[in-house]
Parts: C-alpha cells; structure tokens; sequence
C-alpha cells in the first residue's frame, strides 16, 4: 500500500464518496486498494505467494466490514496499514498453529539440522503466546505494543471503548508474563 500523497488523497477521496452513496466511487477505492493491498502483501509473504490473493480478500472483506470505523479527520494509510496487518498476523497465527500440527514428532535425525534463527524461534513462540489469549486482550496487544497503534486507534479499529484497551493490555500482559514464568 503506497503511502504517497497521491495515493492516499485518491483513495480518501474514493473512499469518502463511497461512504456518501457513490456506489461508483466504493467499487474504484475497492479495486484500487486491491493493488495496494497485494503490492503489501506480496513484500511480506515472498515465500507464500499462491497466500496473497487470499489475504487480498481477507483485507478487502474487513475494510468494507469496518468502514464505519474510519474517521475522515485521520490518516487513511494508517487505518488501512493496521486492518492489513492485522489480517496478516492472523494468517501467520493460522499457519504457525498448522505448522505445530503437522511437524513430524519422530523423526530423530532433524536433532542436529541447521541452527535455528533466534529471532524466528522469538517470533513463533510470541504468536502461540498470543494464540492463547482471548481477543480482548491480544487485539489490543497486537495493535498498541507490536503495532505501535495509539489507544484511540485501537479502540475504533477493534469496537471496543479506551478503558478496554487498556484493561485488555494490562490482563493480557499478566496472563503472558504468568504463561512465561510457567504459572499459567
């Protein structure tokens, strides 16, 4: 998703209509932000390409779904980034919870296969500790404290009031540290 001036004066543009009634306008910031969001997508998953255009109408299905949520006085990269984002960490959180299912058990002779990267084995252990959280709590640790989303943010993208966001991060944050230090 480009986040140059034109682009995103376009799409607001687009998209304000639409939100009007121009039925026209939707269906051009749709198709638009179909390029976008694939060109965003296709960057992260080089690995997964047959993935993107899956996740394409993920994306899409979501911000039509949370339209009503977009404030006209904000950024609309930054609204559209974080529904993405959030479509993409769901599909990795999907695929690592398949992975875990479908790694073979018995197989001895991987014991002394290539090291591991640190940061991927990071990675994958933070998403089954989110995995293990309800939605209220790992939404709005996703957005505010891997995101960098503002409460405020969190809060219209996910429906739920600022008071909840922060109780969300606050218990959410308890319930990793208690799942960490094995008391969970």
């Amino acid at each position: 998703m480009d986040s140059g001036n034109a682009s995103e004066g376009r799409l607001r543009d687009l998209l304000i209509r639409g939100l009007a009634g121009d039925a026209a306008a939707y269906r051009a910031f749709l198709r638009e932000l179909s390029a976008h969001l694939r060109a965003f997508l296709r960057k992260r998953l080089v690995r997964l390409p047959d993935e993107v255009e899956d996740l394409v109408q993920e994306a899409l299905v979501a911000v039509h779904n949370q339209r009503h949520t977009y404030d006209p006085g904000q950024p609309l990269t930054a609204w559209l980034h974080a529904i993405a984002r959030y479509k993409l960490i769901d599909f990795l959180r999907r695929r690592a919870r398949q992975d875990v299912y479908n790694d073979p058990l018995d197989e001895d002779n991987d014991v002394l296969a290539a090291p591991d990267n640190e940061a991927a084995d990071a990675r994958r252990d933070l998403v089954k500790l989110l995995a293990s959280l309800p939605d209220r709590q790992r939404l709005p640790i996703v957005h505010v404290k891997l995101q960098g989303l503002s409460i405020v943010e969190t809060a219209r993208l996910t429906g739920m009031s600022e008071s909840a966001v922060k109780v969300g991060i606050h218990r959410g944050m308890k319930a990793l540290a208690a799942k960490i230090g094995g008391t969970g």
